[in-house]
């Protein structure tokens, strides 16, 4: 599977998408709508759909095996050259269904391993989607290399040799090895970089992909970076400054969009690249208002937040593409599940005002209000007050000077480090001004 495919064409793929639902009944939009969308972003051709409702999966089909011989035929109708399933699937179930179809098989994860293998542009994302591709072609490679499976002979390599199987798994565990370790230095110089842009508060925009992130970080910070109407169209994070009237610049920051069901091996490896959200002061919850399964999108990109340890971060939930919904009751739906969301529209501009005035309020919640008492002799901690706090008044007793100030808690540490003792005026957080958190969140999932 290939980008460069066009569907309709000789060069795209052709598959049969198949859906197995473990529940009395099917989702609420049309069945295998999202991995029909999936698909296409791989540039295969969709040729035909099979769906079927279990108590549990088949152990070795995944399928019940009439409907795994009604797929054949679909299969061979079409002319198909590949099956899609819109479940996970065991190695030995792969392997049970290539040899009754004759036609390559691949479940969800393998899928969206495809597509972030197509897309990734910087040398962070495709370390990253190698780690995640090679933790899940482990378990599989006795599938993958039963042609190989034979004792190597030849010069050289007298005597009984050793099973290329065996040969092969100790090489990917190799490169596994050292990718983990690369993406580990990359993870540290990440968190480097992000803590030496400290002087200014940190936005991210999360939520399920195509919920249009990247269209509102170019309405708000005038940037025109990549967008378009497909999933995954963003893998790597792309940070910039927003200028917020009545406070000053903040980073906003886009970043890989979330899926129901996302690999586990691609959120490990992805955790670099969502270094920017993990050091975030505030989080936007992008979701699509207008997709039909928006509730159970929103509950899927808490549930990746939470894997990856940011769930208690402050958040603003946005309802965007509200200019899409021609009923209103949908909204009000949304609004009764959770009545702090902001209907918007990046397209339109609608709510945008409102979203704006929320970040404001939010990062105001992150500043405190103190007194710094130094000597006037302090150059350097002086200087540091000037370059990022607010300065409400100076008062000089002899040689020192009291400066009462709002300033972000963040910096309580590096003002008692340069020389400051700090004298509060307002309740400072608790739990120390180093491990400092909001104790506020707009708004979380129930």
């Amino acid at each position: 599977m290939k980008d460069r495919a066009r569907l309709g064409t000789p060069e795209a793929e052709r598959a049969v998408l198949v859906g197995v639902y473990l529940s009395e009944r099917l989702p609420e939009e049309p069945p295998l709508t999202e991995l029909e969308g999936l698909a296409e972003a791989a540039g295969v051709e969709v040729v035909g759909k099979i769906t079927q409702r279990r108590a549990a999966p088949d152990p070795g089909y995944y399928l019940g095996r009439g409907k795994v011989e009604e797929l054949r035929l679909l299969a061979v109708a079409q002319k198909a050259d590949t099956v899609i399933f819109d479940n996970d699937l065991t190695p030995a179930q792969t392997r049970n269904l290539e040899n009754v179809l004759q036609l390559k098989v691949i479940d969800r994860t393998e899928l969206i391993l495809d597509i972030f293998a197509t897309r990734a542009r910087t040398h962070e994302a495709r370390i990253a989607v190698e780690l995640a591709q090679l933790e899940y072609t482990r378990p599989r490679l006795r599938r993958m290399w039963t042609h190989l499976e034979r004792l190597r002979r030849g010069v050289g390599m007298r005597g009984p040799g050793e099973k290329q199987l065996e040969v092969d798994r100790r090489l990917i565990e190799k490169r596994i090895h050292e990718l983990r370790r690369e993406l580990a230095a990359i993870e540290r110089r990440k968190k480097r970089e992000v803590a030496a842009r400290r002087e200014w508060f940190t936005v991210s925009l999360v939520g399920y992909t195509n919920t249009g992130k990247s269209t509102l970080l170019n309405v708000l910070t005038g940037s025109d970076i990549f967008v378009h109407d497909m999933l995954f169209a963003t893998l790597d994070t792309r940070t910039r400054r927003w200028a917020i009237p009545g406070w000053g610049i903040v980073l906003l920051s886009d970043t890989v969009g979330f899926i129901r069901d996302l690999p586990h091996h691609l959120v490990a490896s992805f955790r670099a690249t969502l270094e920017e959200a993990r050091q975030a002061d505030l989080l936007i919850h992008v979701a699509d208002a207008a997709h039909p399964q928006v509730l159970d999108q929103i509950r899927a990109a808490y549930r990746v937040l939470e894997e990856i340890g940011i769930e208690r971060k402050d958040t603003i939930l946005v309802l965007n593409k509200v200019d899409l919904l021609a009923d209103r009751s949908r909204l009000d739906a949304i609004l009764n599940v959770y009545p702090a969301a902001i209907p918007i529209s990046a397209h339109t501009g609608l709510g945008l005002d409102m979203l704006t005035s929320a970040v404001r309020d939010a990062l105001s919640r992150l500043m405190v209000e103190l007194d710094v008492q130094t000597s006037v002799n302090n150059g350097r901690l002086l200087g540091f007050l000037s370059a990022y706090s607010e300065i409400l008044s100076r008062e000089f007793h002899d040689s020192m000077v009291r400066v009462h100030c709002r300033i972000a808690a963040q910096h309580l540490g590096a003002i008692r480090h340069l020389g400051g003792t700090i004298l509060a005026q307002g309740p400072l957080p608790s739990g120390g001004d180093e491990a400092w958190e909001s104790p506020s969140v707009t708004s979380q999932a129930p």
